[in-house]
């Protein structure tokens, strides 16, 4: 059985209070602490890190106490081992690549120093820049050259705090996927702070939902994205239709729904008649013309097109059906349907895609 990273921790600021409980397997996979800014997630990790000091509580890596109020025990960030990946990469100006790789390795022998970053050179493809200045680097080079140095000391637990945020969206898509593949290799557990919805999916394992200072939700990543438990959550992981409406009766396992004057069949998990919050996600809207009847969703609405939105290769249509619904759909698709303002449309939804939360 995995030994496990156990945080019951407590940080108080004027004005508001952090709090988290949670264990986390120490094996090699990603947790992501995920909320809006001001959410408290920095905040824990630099409580991880040792770089913060708790009010309260404790955290235990395995067997180890990192720090327990009540023990009046906090161990340095050098005893806990960990790298910390810092927002702004904070590296030196003055030190080629190389010299960043490697300061302030003095724990280890020379000849095992110059291993040690011979293989983070080797595994971040930095050979060309190994003797370069920092300055003259790319932003994409730059995070290679601070999360080398990070490994570089063979960490124990990976702690990340938005480290594609400094990027250019080219370079942030690109550097999702090679950000995962080089950290496989290093088979260390990896707790990633993040508000990008994207770079939490394409690289979370687990999520954790933070919220002024408070977990919202815990559990696997498409867990939580898929079914969240309540409607600020909904919110917070781009959940973005999310109405209040009423179950008016259960049936067969369906949930009947009432919203405004529409009814939606909803697959019911076990909550009872009356006020409810409705959650819909814009993708999971099918947009056909309204003079088109086949479908095999269980849920119809028409309505008419209000607004029109590029958002990179998709397009978001704002739907009026008695209320106000968004639907995402391919920029091919709006142009196949000659989708505008004022195009009457028929939305289907399948039931299982309808998510109720208690109001």
């Amino acid at each position: 059985m995995a030994e496990k990273l156990l945080i019951d921790i407590q940080k108080d600021f004027p004005g508001r209070q952090i709090s988290i409980q949670t264990a986390l397997e120490l094996t090699p996979s990603w947790t992501v602490l995920f909320g809006p800014s001001g959410a408290g997630k920095s905040t824990v990790l630099r409580c991880l890190a040792g770089l913060e000091t708790p009010d309260d509580g404790e955290i235990c890596f395995g067997n180890e106490i990192w720090f327990s109020k009540n023990q009046k025990t906090c161990i340095t960030p050098q005893q806990r081992g960990t790298g910390f990946f810092f927002q702004d990469y904070a590296l030196f100006p003055h030190l080629s690549v190389k010299k960043n790789i490697g300061y302030n390795l003095t724990e280890i022998s020379k000849d095992e120093k110059n291993k040690r970053i011979a293989r983070m050179v080797d595994t971040f493809d930095l050979s060309k820049l190994e003797n370069r200045n920092i300055q003259s680097l790319s932003g994409g080079e730059k995070q290679r050259v601070a999360l080398a140095r990070t490994l570089c000391r063979y960490p124990r637990l990976l702690l990340l705090d938005e480290p594609l945020s400094a990027l250019d969206n080219p370079s942030r898509i690109r550097l999702r996927k090679e950000l995962r593949d080089l950290l496989r290799q290093f088979k260390i557990p990896v707790i990633l702070v993040t508000h990008d919805r994207t770079e939490a999916l394409s690289l979370g394992d687990r999520m954790i939902v933070m919220n002024h200072g408070t977990v919202l939700q815990d559990g696997p990543i498409a867990e939580v994205f898929s079914k969240p438990n309540q409607k600020t959550t909904a919110g917070i992981v781009g959940m973005e239709n999310v109405f209040p409406g009423s179950i008016r009766e259960k049936k067969d396992g369906l949930a009947i729904v009432g919203i405004n004057d529409n009814l939606l069949e909803a697959a019911n998990f076990g909550l009872d008649t009356g006020p409810v919050m409705v959650g819909i996600r814009a993708e999971d809207i099918v947009i056909r013309l309204a003079r088109e009847t086949n479908s095999s969703a269980r849920n119809q609405l028409r309505g008419t097109i209000e607004a029109v939105v590029l958002e990179e290769s998709l397009v978001r249509l704002t739907v009026n059906c008695g209320f106000s619904i968004d639907a995402l759909i391919t920029r091919e698709s709006k142009e196949e349907m000659k989708l505008d303002v004022s195009r009457e449309v028929t939305l289907s939804v399948k039931a299982t895609a309808i998510h109720l939360f208690p109001h």
